[in-house]
């Protein structure tokens, strides 16, 4: 019965993964990649999302509760898993790991992020272009941010990964080959458009590039 529960829950939490935060991550990164284009495309992008019907029950049942549990699930994965990276150095050993490192990362990222964004609204800031470029006007910001961005496409990609593995899509050598290779990709393309969100918002020159 634990086995069952245990391997229900793992399917759960890599399903979650993907859907819906998955899809999320994309769709913030696609918001955000507008700043490319200038703040008042940036605003305009970001003031649709904001003013989605029942948009408050959206970011509770679709985004806050699946984080939170994928958060919660994948500390104890974190607390229970071990990479041998030492003992064999398998290249998906290392994604193992790399995969843990990254989300105990995002953990705090996503956290401060809500704090610096949502709560911040809450309380009557407004986020838009503006905010952005006043959190990232400073260093470290920046580089938490950058370093921030890549977890998170990373995390994602290599998370995919698995998830073909766990579901029964990818299940021989050739196949798993073929969605390392596409995973790739997929990790290069989020990232150059998350890092071009970024440039924008320090180096508003950018925006007409």
């Amino acid at each position: 019965m634990a086995e069952n529960r245990e391997f229900m829950n793992r399917r759960l939490h890599s399903l979650l993964g993907v859907i819906p935060i998955g899809v999320f991550l994309i769709q913030h990164l696609t918001v955000n990649f507008f700043a490319t284009r200038g703040a008042d495309s940036f605003n305009a992008a970001a003031h649709f999302m904001e003013s989605l019907p029942y948009r408050i029950f959206l970011e509770i049942f679709v985004i806050y509760l699946p984080i939170l549990f994928h958060a919660i699930y994948g500390l104890f994965i974190v607390f229970q898993g071990k990479s041998n990276t030492r003992r064999f150095g398998y290249f998906r050993n290392w994604m193992f790991l790399f995969q843990r490192i990254t989300g105990v990362y995002l953990l705090i990222f996503i956290a401060w992020h809500v704090w610096q964004t949502r709560v911040q609204a809450a309380l009557g800031a407004n986020v838009n272009y503006d905010m952005m470029a006043d959190i990232l006007s400073s260093p470290f910001m920046l580089v938490f941010y950058i370093v921030g961005v890549l977890a998170a496409t990373f995390h994602f990609s290599n998370g995919l990964w698995s998830f073909l593995v766990s579901w029964g899509i990818t299940v021989n050598p050739r196949s798993q080959r073929i969605a390392t290779y596409a995973t790739a990709v997929i990790f290069v393309a989020l990232s150059v458009i998350g890092m071009s969100a970024l440039l924008a918002f320090i180096n508003p020159d950018l925006a007409n590039l």
